[in-house]
């Protein structure tokens, strides 16, 4: 999850970034199908790696999530919830609301207030009602949402639900939270639970929502998956190249002999995740321009201007979705997360932001690998790659074949602005103040929604 905080027109979760640190120049004898890259003196993330080498995806897990150690498990309380929601009608402008914005932080000791909540109930009603106008209603509505931070959606959309549908449509509904965190879990409990007719209808399932077995059997029920600012927090694998042609190697992270510092650990590819991930982003690029066309160039360019490569795969979305279509093959899906970020200091495709907040300051760190707990870190959404891994976990987009064509394809899809989303489905002129700036469609220009409903080709 992140903070909403603006800057210019675009939002990310930090207000500073430092210059990169040269790393240590030592490295570790490496194999002749293995390389390592320099290490990093970062005392405290060396417990999360232990005696053998492990993926970044499990160092990023461990760092964001480990029960002991975890950012969000340290610091779960600083998902703020709002006392009362943002009189936007009663402030003069821009000026106005970010002094407003700025002062509301100032006062809590909090590290971010997500979207849903600064505009409530406005974000969730505009969701809700997105959810009503494709819904088949003549069946129970059942909805699932994984990462709830505070419970201010699911109320939001139970409130509107309760409000706006046909009695029965209410009465049968079922609100599931997949949430992670215990903390965050009771939080969620609390904040339902103020309208006492859903409580009923609501309930946390405190559990990893990539564990299928979490999910019980096969369901074939129709359902809604809202899952909102949790890719950029999922776990992703790092690859890397020395040069434009050179072939794509596995980076694992591992502890110096001092024991004290990390360094990246090169191997070929191996790895089940990676490869399929890879693959799935190499069909987009394979379409968009010939593969003879593109070697040429490529082989040119390495030899003229060599440089090394690193790209980071969304290797837990792949897993996440993998496991949510296995277990409900019917589930339309309702995404929102970050398209870009600006100010990334990280090398790489598709780089993380590291982020932590100290004395109520937010700071960059220089590398994933000196996240020790306090740091979040999170990556932009690359909804074009998100659409190919949605058709591929659905079974329609297979590897190695023709992806071009649209027969029996088994999601319709769209992606949308955020502005774009709460135009059709919010009240916008809620969020609008005075002067007619309107922050929620303004300052959002980074920011997207991806909604994925399965066709009657679903058997």
């Amino acid at each position: 999850m992140f903070r909403w905080y603006p800057r210019s027109t675009l939002l990310r979760r930090t207000l500073t970034a430092k210059h990169l640190l040269p790393l240590s120049s030592h490295t570790r004898q490496a194999s002749p199908c293995e390389a390592a890259a320099p290490p990093l003196h970062a005392p405290f993330s060396t417990r999360i790696v232990g005696d053998k080498p492990i993926l970044v995806r499990d160092f990023i897990r461990s760092a964001l999530y480990d029960p002991k150690h975890g950012y969000f498990s340290l610091r779960s309380g600083s998902v703020g919830v709002l006392e009362r929601s943002i009189k936007f009608n009663q402030l003069e402008g821009r000026k106005d609301y970010m002094e407003h914005l700025d002062k509301i932080y100032r006062q809590s000791d909090i590290s971010w207030f997500t979207p849903v909540e600064l505009f409530k109930p406005w974000y969730a009603h505009g969701i809700a009602e997105a959810i009503m106008r494709t819904a088949n209603l003549s069946v129970p509505l059942k909805i699932y949402e994984i990462g709830g931070g505070s419970g201010t959606c699911a109320k939001g959309i139970m409130d509107y639900i309760k409000l706006n549908a046909p009695e029965r449509v209410y009465n049968s509904m079922n609100y599931i939270s997949v949430e992670i965190s215990p903390s965050l879990a009771k939080i969620q409990r609390e904040t339902v639970g103020v309208v006492d007719s859903h409580s009923s209808k609501f309930k946390v399932e405190c559990r990893d929502a990539t564990d299928r077995s979490g999910w019980g059997d096969h369901q074939e029920q129709p359902c809604w998956v809202i899952m909102l600012e949790v890719l950029d927090n999922l776990p992703h694998d790092l690859i890397y190249a020395e040069n434009q042609i050179s072939p794509w190697m596995e980076v694992w992270v591992e502890k110096q002999n001092d024991r004290e510092t990390l360094s990246e650990l090169y191997k070929p590819l191996e790895d089940p995740l990676i490869k399929n991930c890879l693959e799935i982003m190499n069909l987009g690029k394979k379409q968009a321009s010939p593969i003879g066309v593109r070697l040429m160039a490529d082989t040119f360019w390495s030899k003229v201007f060599p440089r090394p490569r690193r790209c980071w795969l969304p290797t837990g979305c792949l897993k996440l979705l993998e496991v949510v279509h296995e277990a409900l093959p019917k589930m339309s899906l309702i995404v929102s997360d970050f398209n870009y970020l600006p100010d990334v200091r990280i090398p790489g495709e598709r780089a993380p932001l590291v982020s932590t907040k100290k004395d109520g300051r937010s700071s960059d760190y220089d590398s994933y690998l000196e996240a020790k707990g306090d740091a979040d870190i999170f990556f932009p959404t690359d909804f074009g790659l998100l659409e190919r891994i949605d058709h591929f976990c659905s079974g329609w987009l297979k590897l190695h074949e023709d992806a071009s064509s649209k027969q029996g394809r088994k999601r319709r899809t769209i992606t949308l602005d955020t502005s774009s989303f709460m135009e059709e489905f919010g009240l916008p002129s809620r969020t609008r103040t005075k002067d007619g700036y309107n922050p929620l469609l303004d300052d959002f220009k980074n920011t997207k929604f991806y909604l994925s409903v399965p066709t009657h080709n679903i058997k």
